[in-house]
C-alpha cells in the first residue's frame, strides 16, 4: 500500500494524460463490441463536442493544479482535516477514508447542488442534454462547469484533510469510473445490480440519465453508491424503459452543436414537462 502512496504522491503528469486517453480508447472500444444500445449515429461526429469539453476541463484543471497542491500541503503539515483528526489508523483504511470522503464532496455534493440551484443546472444541462450517451460523454461538463467542480474538490481537500498522493489517487479513480458509467456498455444485470451496492455501476448512473424526473435528480455518486443510499437518492429504472435527454431542452441537433452548447448556461431556465412514475 505504500508503494501505491508514493507512485500517486509523485505521479508524473504523462500518467495522468494516460488514464484519460487510455480510459476513453479502452472503453470506446468495449462498447463497440458490448453496446447496451444499439445507436443509429456517426461516433466520431457525435464525440467531436464531447471530446472538445474533455480537452478544456484538463485546461482548467492543470491551471488551478497548484491550489489543490497548495492545500494538500497546507493540511498535511498543520494536520487539518477529517482524517486527521481521526484515531490513528493503517495506511490502507487513510487512503480508502481519503477517496471516500473526497467522492462525497467532489462528487456527490457538486452533483446534487449543481441539480437543485436553478443556475449551476443550467451550466450542468450540458452534461445531461446528451442523447447518446458513451463514454466520450463523462467529461462532457462546460468549463463553468469544471470550475465549479474543481472548487468542490478543492473544498474536499481542505475539510477531509487530504494530502496529495490521496487527492491524485481519487482523480485517477474518479476519471476511470465516470468513463466507465458513462459508456454505452451491456453488462449482466445481476452482474450490474451486485457492483451497484458497492460502486456506482453503468446503469446506476444511466438512470441518472433518464430525460424526465424524479429519475434525473437521483444517483448522484461517482465512485462509490454509498452516498446516494445514505441520503436516499438511489433510485432503480429498467434499462429498456430510460431515455437520454433532458425533457425541457429535447432539440438533439441543438444540443449537439458545440456553439449551442457553449451558450446553453445562459438560456433561461425552463421547468420540468412533468414527473413520471413507472410503478
Amino acid at each position: 500500500m505504500e508503494t501505491i502512496y508514493n507512485y500517486f504522491e509523485n505521479i508524473p503528469r504523462e500518467h495522468r494524460s494516460a488514464i484519460i486517453v487510455g480510459g476513453i480508447t479502452f472503453f470506446w472500444i468495449l462498447e463497440g463490441f458490448f453496446p447496451l444500445f444499439k445507436f443509429n449515429y456517426k461516433k466520431w461526429k457525435h464525440a467531436f463536442p464531447n471530446l472538445f469539453f474533455t480537452l478544456t476541463t484538463v485546461v482548467i484543471n492543470l491551471g488551478l493544479a497548484f491550489l489543490l497542491l497548495k492545500t494538500a500541503d497546507w493540511v498535511k503539515v498543520n494536520d487539518f482535516g477529517i482524517i486527521n483528526w481521526l484515531p490513528e489508523m493503517p495506511l490502507w483504511l487513510y487512503m480508502i477514508l481519503g477517496v471516500l470522503f473526497l467522492d462525497f464532496f467532489g462528487a456527490y455534493l457538486a452533483h446534487f447542488v449543481e441539480h437543485k440551484v436553478k443556475p449551476l443546472w443550467m451550466v450542468h444541462l450540458v452534461h445531461h442534454s446528451d442523447h447518446k450517451v458513451d463514454t466520450t460523454t463523462a467529461n462532457r461538463h462546460h468549463p463553468i462547469e469544471s470550475v465549479i467542480r474543481f472548487s468542490f474538490t478543492l473544498l474536499g481537500v481542505f475539510v477531509v484533510g487530504t494530502p496529495i498522493a490521496i487527492v491524485m489517487l481519487y482523480q485517477s479513480m474518479s476519471l476511470i469510473f465516470t468513463q466507465f458509467t458513462h459508456a454505452n456498455l451491456k453488462m449482466s444485470p445481476k452482474v450490474d445490480k451486485f457492483l451497484s451496492y458497492f460502486i456506482v455501476s453503468p446503469d446506476m448512473h444511466k438512470v441518472h440519465h433518464h430525460n424526465m424526473l424524479p429519475f434525473t435528480d437521483s444517483n448522484y455518486g461517482n465512485i462509490f453508491s454509498i452516498w446516494d443510499r445514505i441520503f436516499g437518492t438511489y433510485m432503480e429504472l429498467d434499462r429498456e424503459k430510460i431515455v437520454y435527454g433532458v425533457d425541457t431542452f429535447p432539440d438533439e441537433a441543438t444540443n449537439s452543436s458545440l456553439k449551442e452548447l457553449l451558450k446553453q448556461p445562459f438560456q433561461g431556465y425552463r421547468k420540468p414537462t412533468g414527473v413520471e412514475d413507472f410503478n
